[in-house]
């Protein structure tokens, strides 16, 4: 009912162009002490957003507003939103391009979304990771939705497409003698992958434990450090987002198509493709929020740049015939394997207060909550200090191992190594 109140009052102020996105999302919530349910609740939300485009006089230009309708909004001030999305986009001076004018065949849905089950699958395997006296789950909270969006244009262009999402909230407690410690992680997913819910909990649960017995960190200097956790994605990520046409136009990325994305020289040569659907990943949907349909290509192959992603605006500024933004993606796995990868000095990290390796230069920050430091085959188990260094440096040895494993919408490898970087210790 919404859009068709807003698609008439578009049409009668006649904007340049505009775009309507409507989510139903039907939410279960669960909250747990320990294992006992403390409450739960279904909850139906219903987001309208409202995207207008306004043309400069002499049509060179291109501006857009935005704004979210309530869904109680009357028709008047529906229409003073709407008005005032006219004035600011007019203030917008962004080069011309179009809206998509492609009618997209979305699949028919094969499988019904089972909130229900969903929920079900979690909350058992939960229940199933081993405890201990000194190591247990504090609490949790389980987030399944169904998410059901449409979209339509100006240009005639309408698809719906229904998805599952769910997240989950876990606090895991280890404790020796008078010191404790709690853990905290977010598990995003489609459906539920118990037995990889199982393994990480019980990992995380390890780490607790580690934490309580950790000693400082030594002053390292430069060495090489192994990442084997969800942190290890935002590596990739620098990949993926510097082959973006949004940061190629804006030069905060000089990726060029057809050249080599580093200086690779002892290093694995990486390669990352863009899929439309990953298993179990909460972003498999065939078309992108701007109506784009979204295909399988290598964004990255062999070290080299292949393709570019990106918004409509900014990959036809470049000139693209087709593009699409990235909801999935895959890296392919190295030579060699994790236990090979695992032999020499190396520090490994598990546990960062904050990681990041920044888009624009490449510089990776993060400050270490937990690590373990192999030399000469003695494991010593750290905490305190950071590591730091470049991504344009680090890749010229990164490497990589051959197995994969997936966080939500990202397959990457188990293990990632970067050698030089500059590891702070606290000794």
């Amino acid at each position: 009912m919404m859009l068709e109140v807003l698609e008439k009052k578009l049409t009668a102020l006649c904007p340049a162009a505009w775009e309507l996105t409507e989510t139903k999302e039907t939410r279960w919530e669960f909250y747990f002490i320990g294992h006992k349910l403390d409450q739960n609740r279904a909850v139906k939300v219903l987001d309208t957003e409202v995207k207008l485009y306004c043309k400069s006089e002499d049509g060179q230009f291109l501006g857009n507003a935005s704004a979210k309708i309530a869904p109680t909004a009357s028709e008047a001030e529906i229409e003073e939103t709407l008005n005032k999305l006219r004035f600011e986009a007019s203030l917008v001076k962004n080069p011309v391009y179009t809206l998509t004018d492609t009618l997209i065949e979305v699949p028919a849905q094969t499988e019904a979304v089972d909130v229900a089950a969903i929920a079900g699958d979690c909350i058992r395997a939960i229940a199933e990771v081993p405890e201990t006296e000194g190591q247990k789950i504090n609490s949790y909270e389980i987030f399944v939705s169904e998410l059901k969006r449409t979209t339509l244009n100006s240009n005639g262009v309408t698809y719906t497409c229904t998805y599952p999402s769910t997240e989950m909230e876990v606090v895991v407690n280890a404790k020796k003698d008078a010191h404790e410690i709690e853990l905290h992680r977010i598990y995003n997913s489609g459906t539920c992958d118990g037995a990889k819910l199982k393994h990480d909990i019980a990992r995380v649960m390890q780490f607790g434990a580690d934490r309580l017995v950790a000693a400082p960190t030594p002053k390292l200097g430069s060495g090489t450090v192994l990442f084997s956790t969800a942190d290890a994605a935002t590596i990739y990520d620098y990949f993926v987002d510097n082959m973006h046409a949004d940061y190629v136009v804006r030069k905060i990325s000089d990726f060029t198509i057809g050249e080599p994305v580093a200086a690779f020289e002892d290093a694995d040569r990486l390669s990352i493709e863009a899929v439309a659907s990953l298993p179990n990943s909460s972003r498999n949907f065939p078309v992108d929020r701007e109506g784009n349909e979204i295909y399988d290509r290598f964004l990255i192959r062999d070290g080299v740049a292949e393709n570019y992603c990106g918004s409509r605006q900014f990959s036809q500024y470049l000139g693209l015939a087709k593009s699409s933004l990235v909801t999935n993606y895959k890296v392919s796995g190295g030579a060699k394997s994790e236990e090979e990868l695992r032999k020499g000095d190396y520090l490994e990290v598990v546990e960062f207060s904050d990681f990041h390796v920044d888009a624009m230069g490449g510089d990776i920050a993060g400050e270490i909550r937990l690590g373990y430091w192999h030399h000469d085959g003695q494991v010593k188990i750290v905490t305190g200090g950071s590591v730091s260094g470049s991504m344009t440096e680090a890749a010229k040895t990164m490497h990589f191992s051959k197995e994969t494993t997936q966080y939500d919408c990202k397959e990457i490898p188990v293990v990632t190594l970067l050698s030089g970087l500059r590891i702070t210790g606290v000794e």
